[in-house]
């Protein structure tokens, strides 16, 4: 009995000491567990390369905690009138007017493009202006077109295509060429088609497109701000990406002076498209007078081509619209495309 108490206190002591043991062991070990879960979660979001990019990581950006992600703010649509329009202003074209100042007044274009900063605009639109040696009347037209757009608050690029050669001028097929070119760069919901010499003088002729095409001169003051005639479509027009693809674009074959807007407004009725007009004492524009380039003389065929336009439409337009492009130069105001567009076949 005496010797079996001292064996009995023994065993009880390093019974306490085994669960103390056991105890601290499972501390120690739940302790490392939750060190490592801690690291492992802090490493994930470290990587804001690999959440933006990788594919397989869209399961964690849906359940990482909304302060671990940066997104960018998103941007209220512009208003469907713009806050900033003028309406009519004072057109002035001054002799001493450089190319860095109209620079120097549009920071906000960047290589021909501008977008608003505060809105996202309601329409994508391209202009698109055929040219060849009119370097003083585009310099007119950009100083007063740019600002005129961003207070209309669009999305807009100006793409210039410029004609190379001596050959005649083709305004029809430099502007298919303008249309095809762009279409490289964005997909333009809207397409303005517009002469060099004709500056807009009220900003609430808006710059964009409509469920139908849109004739935007209605007057201009070489005819006193009176329409040339009825069904005249010619000057500045708007049309949507898919109207114009509907009608196959221009025709190709007016070489010189005359008939291809006409042409183009046949094949807008073929479809059974009716063309718009903002008010008459909203489209106005002025007219930059010059005297008609040697290269650009009347077309004395165009009564010929334009009896011909409901059988050729189909074939002849941007389904037919070849060309060598010769140069593209993103400048700061404008995409110059320069183009070899053959000559006239006779």
């Amino acid at each position: 009995m005496g010797f079996h108490l001292p064996v009995a206190k023994t065993l009880r002591r390093w019974k306490y000491f085994l669960v103390l043991f056991v105890s601290l062991s499972v501390l120690a070990w739940i302790a490392t567990f939750s060190g490592e879960t801690v690291k492992s979660s802090e490493v994930f979001p470290a990587s804001p390369q690999t959440l933006v990019v990788a594919d397989t990581v869209e399961d964690r950006l849906n359940t990482a905690p909304p302060n671990r992600l940066t997104t960018p703010p998103q941007k209220v649509e512009c208003p469907q009138e713009s806050p900033l329009l003028k309406g009519a202003v004072k057109l002035s074209f001054e002799s001493s007017l450089t190319l860095k100042d109209v620079e120097g007044e549009n920071k906000g274009v960047t290589q021909g493009e501008y977008e608003p900063s505060d809105c996202t605009a309601r329409q994508s639109v391209a202009v698109l202006i055929p040219h060849r040696s009119r370097e003083r009347h585009l310099l007119y037209l950009l100083n007063h077109l740019h600002p005129f757009l961003q207070r209309q608050q669009l999305h807009y690029a100006i793409y210039v295509i410029q004609q190379a050669g001596d050959a005649t001028f083709n305004r029809a097929k430099l502007l298919n060429v303008g249309y095809l070119e762009a279409l490289k760069d964005y997909s333009w919901d809207c397409f303005i088609f517009h002469d060099v010499d004709l500056v807009p003088e009220n900003d609430h002729n808006l710059y964009v497109c409509d469920k139908q095409p849109k004739h935007l001169v209605v007057g201009r003051n070489a005819t006193g701000y009176k329409l040339r005639y009825k069904g005249y479509f010619g000057g500045v027009t708007a049309m949507t990406k898919d109207q114009f693809y509907q009608v196959n674009g221009f025709s190709n074959t007016y070489w010189g002076w005359g008939g291809e807007d006409d042409d183009l407004r046949i094949r807008v009725e073929l479809q059974k498209m009716k063309i718009v007009r903002p008010p008459a004492d909203i489209a106005r524009y002025t007219m930059v007078f010059h005297k008609r380039d040697s290269g650009n003389g009347i077309n004395k065929d165009r009564m010929r081509l334009l009896g011909r336009t409901p059988l050729v439409w189909k074939k002849d337009g941007l389904n037919s619209c070849s060309y060598e492009t010769l140069l593209l130069e993103r400048q700061p105001l404008y995409v110059n495309v320069t183009v070899n567009i053959g000559k006239p076949q006779n």
